[in-house]
């Protein structure tokens, strides 16, 4: 019970161990980067890390994104080929916080990557003291996106960001600071000054009064539209109509006599006393025409008529085309109702079927895991794992694309404990680099509410020698205080074993225990007492 409590209780983490960011620059690294050290989601230096069951370690922060709506498949493993269903899960509920890891992380030398700033200490140093303190830290401002420096920051908001906004100081309108200039050319409480008179501070909804009344500017006299072609002061103005007085009588009797010119030039015009129409002598109808079409109606001549006619009957065609045409758009939009039913009704069986597929496909991978997992298990506690292509998994290890590799599972008994390996090629802990590091793991089973609890069985691990001589051994007695050997409440529990059960020096040149590229481990659980 207290397990299971632990378990449930285990996502709202401490807030020692929580974090709002996800990995430290890899800049911020005096020396190179290990691959141990990236966070296998943003791909920088590990910020408070998680180990999930498969081995790989998170930040905390980008852990805890993954799983937000779930448990949800390890992209690494599958990059890696390692991929198992029950291990690959990434979940929150059986990760663990890798404090190993982050006490070598936090020893490690670090200094400030911003330019001006000498600042060298550890990564603790760093991540508690110097990050996010720095004055030489360029930040990008929100408005302008340039980079400034932290110390700048208020500055740059206030004289310096071109995306700034700001009130204008004479109509009090918000706007951007880079339509400052065009603002000013239409603000209407811009003071502008006459260039007439030098008074200034005129606002511009105001100067064209001013223009208007100013005594010193000058306007075009108001006899310009018959000739006059005199500027002069506005002050002045009466004074130049008494004085030119005589000039612009001469030019209005010239545009007075341009009238009546134009008048007698065009003819007298004559009334029609039937229509009220007006028209020259030269458009009176001759005798003969005006008898021909003496049907016609009054004051309308027969090429009105026929006009008028030939209008008629274009009107009545087009009715009966739109007539037409709005049957066959009710037409269309009875087939197309009835076309949008039946694409639904397709769409909801293309769905169905979609649902019915993909639980096909998860039966057939649930069958597919459980043939594997008969092919290979046993039942009487000895398992002999095989390992093949040695040479090209001991590189993935080494290159860190595939650290680690688990065994098929293999049981106490047909109804009894459930159990695996897991081999680090490249070591773990320490034994990386120098060691294979061979692990015991159990597993959730589906007899486990029958078995006796904690899991206390001898375990013999072994590294068979291929000519029969000497196997490379290593026994352990579980301690029953561990999880690791407590009944599982996932997949499967934390592994324990050896992290330096052999010096890979023993696999090197012609090696008894490594023959064509293979390898052969055996784990012996004793049965005493079951």
């Amino acid at each position: 019970m207290i397990l299971l409590i632990c378990a449930m209780a285990r996502p709202s983490l401490p807030s020692s161990l929580d974090s709002t960011l996800p990995g430290i620059s890899r800049e911020v690294l005096s020396v190179s980067m290990e691959p141990k050290y990236q966070c296998q989601q943003c791909k920088e230096i590990l910020r408070k890390p998680f180990q999930a069951q498969c081995g790989h370690r998170f930040c905390v922060f980008c852990f805890k994104q993954l799983t937000s709506s779930g448990p949800i498949p390890c992209k690494t493993c599958r990059a890696e080929g390692i991929f198992e269903e029950a291990m690959s899960m990434l979940n929150i509920a059986v990760a663990f916080p890798d404090n190993a890891a982050r006490r070598e992380i936090d020893s490690l030398p670090a200094k400030c990557q911003n330019d001006g700033c000498s600042w060298s200490g550890t990564l603790k140093e760093y991540e508690g003291q110097h990050e996010g303190r720095c004055d030489f830290e360029r930040v990008k401002c929100e408005a302008c996106q340039a980079l400034i420096l932290v110390s700048e920051k208020d500055r740059h908001n206030e004289r310096e960001c071109e995306a700034r906004t700001l009130n204008c100081k004479y109509c009090k309108v918000t706007f951007n600071f880079k339509e400052i200039k065009a603002h000013d050319e239409i603000c209407q409480k811009f003071p502008m000054q006459c260039k007439d008179c030098g008074k200034k501070k005129i606002p511009r909804e105001k100067f064209q009064e001013h223009i208007k009344s100013c005594a010193k500017s000058k306007s075009a006299c108001q006899f310009s539209e018959i000739g006059c072609r005199a500027v002069v002061d506005n002050g002045k103005q009466q004074e130049h109509e008494q004085t030119s007085m005589t000039e612009h009588l001469h030019l209005m009797l010239a545009v007075l006599s341009s009238v009546r010119l134009r008048a007698e030039g065009a003819g007298e015009l004559q009334e029609d006393s039937g229509l009220g129409l007006y028209r020259g002598p030269e458009d009176a109808s001759p005798v003969g025409a005006h008898a021909a079409g003496h049907n016609a109606p009054r004051g309308v001549g027969p090429g009105v008529q026929q006009k008028v006619t030939a209008l008629e009957n274009i009107v009545c065609v087009l009715n009966r085309e739109v007539e037409r045409s709005a049957l066959t758009l009710e037409a269309l939009s009875r087939q197309h109702r009835l076309d949008q039913e039946k694409i639904e009704n397709l769409s909801n069986k293309v769905r169905q079927l979609e649902q019915t597929l993909t639980m096909r496909d998860l039966q057939l991978a649930e069958s597919e895991q459980s043939l594997r997992e008969l092919q290979f298990c046993t039942y009487d506690g000895v398992f002999i794992w095989k390992i093949a292509d040695f040479s090209r998994r001991r590189q993935d290890a080494v290159g860190g694309r595939a650290p680690a590799m688990f065994s098929p599972a293999f049981y106490s008994s047909k109804y009894g404990y459930k159990m695996c390996l897991r081999l680090y090629l490249n070591g773990d802990g320490t034994g990386r680099g120098t060691h294979l590091s061979l692990f015991f793991v159990v597993m959730r089973g589906k007899y486990d509410a029958l078995l006796k609890w904690p899991f206390s069985q001898k375990v013999t691990l072994m590294l068979l020698d291929q000519n029969n001589r000497e196997h490379i051994i290593d026994a352990f007695r579980p301690d029953v205080s561990s999880t690791s050997f407590q009944r599982p409440i996932s997949e499967m529990n934390i592994a324990s074993g050896c992290p330096l059960f052999c010096p890979l020096a023993k696999l090197a040149g012609k090696s008894s225990y490594l023959r064509d590229d293979t390898i052969f481990i055996k784990a012996i659980v004793d049965l005493t007492g079951l």
